[in-house]
């Protein structure tokens, strides 16, 4: 994504050293001129010793401080400078799915760290891609060990899924129940998707494939009473983790969010997850958005993101929400879930 934009710093860079070479040239030209006016109107004042010795005396001046120039090989990063700079940045930004006001956020934030700060010439490329990185790095946020928190909780530890038709959710599901099953962490599945066509049918396939147990119900029963049922199904079987699965909500309708929130009322989750597609950029920073005011989500799983070549999403979702990511989906395998980690989407962004 960035490497278009390092061409144009260098050749913002070019432009700034030809402004100056410029300078530098109309600088030294009335010099030049100075000296030979001074040497003309010394010749008929004094003789050509003296003259000799003045030249001379002028000559070293001149190169003392051409000298002092030559060191002077820093630039100084002025608030102009900065919204020159960061006009192509802002548009590569946008370009690669990341949020306006996450735009507005970095911005703030690379303001701060580089303007009125002095910058050697030849650095000046790689220290703002390194300044941009470690930006970047402080609106992303990172989850805590979820192996480690399962384990340390006394009893059961459930977890809810919600995001929107299509994002991926049951499929997540299996992927983190498959997780868990290889470090050692018994689980059962809960078909909370008592509403679309087989998708009650599509979550036993899952649990067949990866030996989980799955606790249903019919069509059209309450989804809060088949998590309620997972809960106890786990304690009777002595299960340390319950997934509850929910039907897919569009975030626009007021009806369906009021319906997730007595699902999390009666199963009382230990982490919420919205499930979204990275490659659906700002509609699933505007989904996890909603979904946090309605639910309070407390993490995020980004799905297909081995298909997305931007990175934005990631960045955007974690930052409009104050959550971190737990997992990106890589693939359609079990195994194809990779626990989020920040280089991940720094190297995405081309900043690793």
């Amino acid at each position: 994504m960035f490497e278009s934009l390092k061409k144009k710093l260098k050749n913002w860079l070019g432009a700034e050293e030809k402004k100056t070479n410029k300078k530098k040239s109309v600088k030294k030209e009335k010099k030049q001129e100075k000296t030979k006016s001074v040497k003309r109107k010394r010749e008929k004042e004094q003789p050509p010793v003296i003259e000799s010795i003045r030249e001379k005396e002028i000559e070293k001046k001149e190169g003392f401080f051409g000298k002092i120039f030559a060191k002077a090989s820093s630039k100084k990063i002025t608030t102009s400078d900065f919204n020159e700079l960061f006009y192509e940045l802002e548009l590569a930004l946008l370009e690669s799915n990341v949020a306006l006001e996450v735009v507005d956020a970095l911005k703030k934030e690379l303001e701060t760290r580089l303007v009125g700060t002095e910058l050697k010439k030849e650095n000046l490329v790689n220290e703002i891609t390194k300044q941009l990185n470690e930006s970047i790095k402080t609106l992303l946020k990172e989850p805590q060990d979820l192996l480690e928190t399962i384990k340390k909780k006394q009893g059961i530890f459930t977890i809810l899924f919600f995001g929107i038709n299509g994002s991926g959710k049951t499929t997540s599901v299996a992927k983190i129940a498959h997780y868990l099953k290889k470090n050692n962490i018994s689980c059962v599945m809960a078909a909370g998707d008592t509403f679309r066509a087989a998708s009650i049918e599509q979550l036993e396939t899952h649990g067949q494939r990866i030996k989980i147990p799955v606790v249903k119900q019919q069509y059209g029963a309450d989804p809060a009473a088949v998590a309620f049922d997972a809960r106890k199904y786990a304690q009777s079987h002595g299960i340390k983790v319950v997934l509850i699965d929910t039907a897919g909500r569009m975030y626009t309708k007021e009806n369906l969010m009021k319906e997730m929130e007595k699902i999390v009322r009666v199963s009382q989750p230990d982490l919420k997850l919205f499930v979204g597609e990275a490659i659906t950029g700002n509609d699933a920073t505007e989904q996890a958005r909603m979904f946090n005011e309605t639910a309070g989500i407390d993490g995020i799983i980004l799905t297909k993101a081995d298909v997305d070549d931007k990175g934005g999403t990631a960045l955007s979702v974690s930052h409009v929400t104050q959550k971190p990511i737990y997992f990106l989906g890589m693939g359609q395998r079990y195994e194809d879930l990779k626990p989020f980690k920040k280089q991940d989407i720094l190297k995405s962004l081309d900043l690793e």
